[in-house]
């Protein structure tokens, strides 16, 4: 063979030619040069000398009678060292492995591709495996050949655009890449996309790892919910923001547990939502542009620190929630995009493939093998390391062609229509395959428009999510509570509108870092009034979240009404809790949550509008809103809110049944910062009718404040 025909046959079909290969009735036993001046072929069983390879053409290479089982002993200078010849293994993966992969139905995808430590032919190494069907080679690179790209040629396995290598004796914790040789012959260095370890940015190498089972919270798994009729309330937390160390340094995962499960059990929340957790290169996004769809950011340790610091939020009755992003991905040259020298992971045509707002990717929903690498991630996720939810960012963009488009930049799907039909597919398929594997844990869609149907069944042609970030109750809200109280009038219908569709999907009702960054200020700041009326503001929109039907979730740090935005480089502003308006506000949430916890009104059958019966909801001129949640048993709670800034003292509201009625929350008791302006322990319900109820009681209740009674009835 040419030796240009040989090297063209190296980069396609390495194993056809290295290793050892029968030609005829002789053996041949051809190896890659390196640094060594010479290479002896040993007996694999007893070390011993066999042959001194010949250097020809760039090779070391000899002829033998007969097949041996061998290695092979290098010699530099005056040092010689001893290795096993990687091209005498045989391919490690199964065909039927490689064909549920090639189907796009491979459930557990991420234990036959990326990186894994395994024994073949009784040697221990590490078999390395990755999708680039395109490529015209693929070498693998790293610290055990000193990035060399001309050393390791990857096997193809059969038309499935797999390429394989088994390393021996490369265990845990070496840092790999992957050098894909395109059609054109440039190569590219890129990361295992299925890594499950990564170097801590800026570096970017993939790093093998050797994942452990060390589990103690098995009667948290199965023992929990999706939480569709229980109280669940989320603290939204980046780490990298929540608490640093005295030098403004970031805590590791072992270290932020402790404190963070301690302050979220006092404070009342159910399930921490962590930010940026998947591994990305870029600060700045947040997490929101992941390169490490099976990696943990090493911005806080190994993923073995990630899973005892799951562990323990679960040993302390705390759920996990990751944000997980499937929408789009960043161009960094490391990463998925332009993978094998084609558009791989993405589409070709930047109608499709490209979003203008992020400078980023979008995944190519309609092959099977992308698909596959997403629904793999999210199930690894659930699989590996016991996460409890999944939140879905930026879903609006996936379902809409035209999303963030101006005409002629979007290209309509085979009915002519606007809607994302793989994406929608994916969706569906992806939560298929949860409520097969893990039915009792939550995706939440952050959806920003009123596309029907997203926490419907599949069955029933929904998307199949567990809950839909209400953005339109967010909005709405938001702009009601930063108008003056003298003006609130005027605009009424701002904050009884979302009524009209708060019951067609499971809501989580979201305060999210997104309102509190990028100039628009925090949400204390957004209040009208002077400083008094801000925290008052504050408290009464806070506790009209957690009296509104819908699960909750409020960013970390937002507790404390800070004055400042958030940063993701410096920690929340925990000095405020020296000023006494600030720790009220803290008080306010912790025991909102304290009650929302054990008041099963406030949380079962939120979705139901039979449980919510409005008493008041048109008088713009008193400024009040009163209405009755109730849970599955008849059990009562009158919500009273006093949206301006005048004392209402003997304040006649209609009831819907008599009795007697205790008060079990006031937005303005001096706990809090408020004005004080309680009502007795318990009130009793007069024989007269009032706003549409044969029942009524006389209540007091402060400027900007909110007050909640559990109803006894005769």
């Amino acid at each position: 063979m040419l030796l240009n025909e040989l090297w063209k046959e190296i980069r396609s079909n390495p194993f056809s030619v290295l290793g050892i290969q029968k030609i005829e009735k002789r053996y041949y036993i051809r190896i890659l040069p390196n640094d060594a001046d010479s290479v002896k072929i040993c007996n694999r069983n007893n070390n011993q000398e066999i042959v001194v390879l010949k250097n020809r053409d760039g090779f070391f290479y000899t002829e033998l009678e007969d097949k041996i089982d061998y290695i092979l002993k290098y010699k530099k200078d005056d040092y010689e060292w001893i290795e096993k010849d990687p091209y005498s293994f045989p391919p490690v993966i199964s065909d039927y492995d490689l064909y549920l992969f090639s189907e796009g139905t491979h459930r557990r995808v991420w234990e036959i591709l990326g990186a894994h430590i395994t024994d073949c032919q009784g040697i221990t190494g590490t078999v390395f495996a990755v999708w680039a069907p395109n490529a015209k080679s693929v070498r693998l690179i790293g610290e055990f050949n000193n990035w060399d790209k001309n050393r390791f040629y990857m096997r193809t396995r059969n038309s499935t655009g797999v390429w394989e290598f088994f390393l021996p004796e490369v265990v845990h914790s070496v840092k790999y890449k992957f050098a894909v040789e395109s059609i054109n012959g440039s190569i590219v260095e890129k990361s295992d996309p299925f890594a499950f370890c990564t170097e801590l940015r800026p570096n970017t190498a993939s790093i093998t790892y050797q994942l452990q089972d060390t589990w103690g919270d098995q009667e948290w798994v199965q023992s929990r919910s999706n939480h569709i009729n229980q109280a669940l309330s989320i603290y939204e937390c980046h780490l990298d923001s929540w608490i640093r160390d005295e030098k403004n340094n970031s805590l590791s995962y072992c270290e932020i547990v402790i404190p963070l499960a301690e302050y979220i059990l006092e404070h009342g929340f159910t399930h921490v939502e962590l930010i940026g957790i998947l591994e990305y290169p870029f600060d700045g996004s947040w997490g929101y542009q992941v390169t490490g769809y099976y990696a943990p950011t090493a911005r806080y340790g190994s993923p073995n620190d990630f899973m005892c610091f799951v562990d323990y939020l679960h040993k302390c009755g705390i759920g996990v929630i990751l944000d997980w992003v499937p929408a789009h991905f960043p161009n960094d040259a490391h990463g998925l995009g332009n993978f094998d020298g084609t558009a791989l992971y993405e589409h070709e045509d930047p109608k499709l493939g490209w979003h203008n707002d992020w400078g980023t990717y979008i995944f190519n929903y309609g092959r099977s093998e992308v698909s596959q690498f997403l629904i793999g991630s999210a199930l690894y996720w659930l699989d590996v390391f016991h996460i409890d939810g999944l939140r879905v960012d930026a879903v609006a963009s996936m379902l809409y062609l035209d999303y963030s488009r101006k005409d002629g930049e979007w290209i309509p799907n085979k009915y002519g229509c606007r809607e994302n039909l793989e994406a929608i597919k994916f969706l569906q398929s992806l939560h298929t395959e949860i409520e097969r594997y893990y039915p009792n844990v939550m995706t939440i869609a952050e959806e920003s428009t009123s596309y029907p149907k997203v926490t419907a069944p599949i069955s029933e042609g929904g998307l199949g999510f567990t809950y839909k970030w209400n953005m339109g109750w967010m909005n709405d809200t938001l702009n009601y509570f930063s108008i003056d109280p003298l003006f609130r009038s005027w605009h009424h219908q701002e904050i009884t509108f979302s009524l009209m569709y708060a019951f067609n999907e499971h809501f989580v009702l979201p305060f999210s870092h997104d309102e509190v960054v990028h100039g628009k200020g925090t949400l204390l700041d957004r209040m009208p009034g002077n400083d008094w009326e801000k925290f008052a503001n504050l408290r009464l929109m806070y506790s009209y979240m957690w009296a509104y039907p819908g699960k909750k979730l409020l960013f970390a740090g937002q507790e404390w009404a800070p004055w400042q935005e958030w940063c993701e480089s410096q920690s929340i502003d925990w000095h405020l809790n020296s000023y006494a308006l600030h720790t009220g506000m803290r008080y306010l949430i912790k025991d909102l949550n304290h009650l929302y916890n054990t008041e099963s009104a406030l949380y079962q059958i939120d979705s139901d509008s039979s449980t919510f019966q409005w008493i008041d909801c048109d008088n713009t001129e008193s400024g009040l809103l009163i209405w009755v949640r109730e849970d599955y048993i008849g059990n009562k709670i009158l919500i009273v809110l006093n949206l301006n800034t005048i004392i209402k003292e003997h304040y006649r509201v209609g009831t819907p049944v008599s009795g007697s009625y205790r008060e079990i929350f006031n937005s303005d008791s001096s706990h809090y910062g408020g004005a004080n302006i309680l009502n007795d322990q318990y009130i009793y319900t007069e024989k007269i009718s009032w706003q549409d109820q044969e029942n009524s009681l006389l209540i007091n209740i402060g400027p900007l404040s909110a007050v909640m009674f559990k109803i006894s009835p005769y």
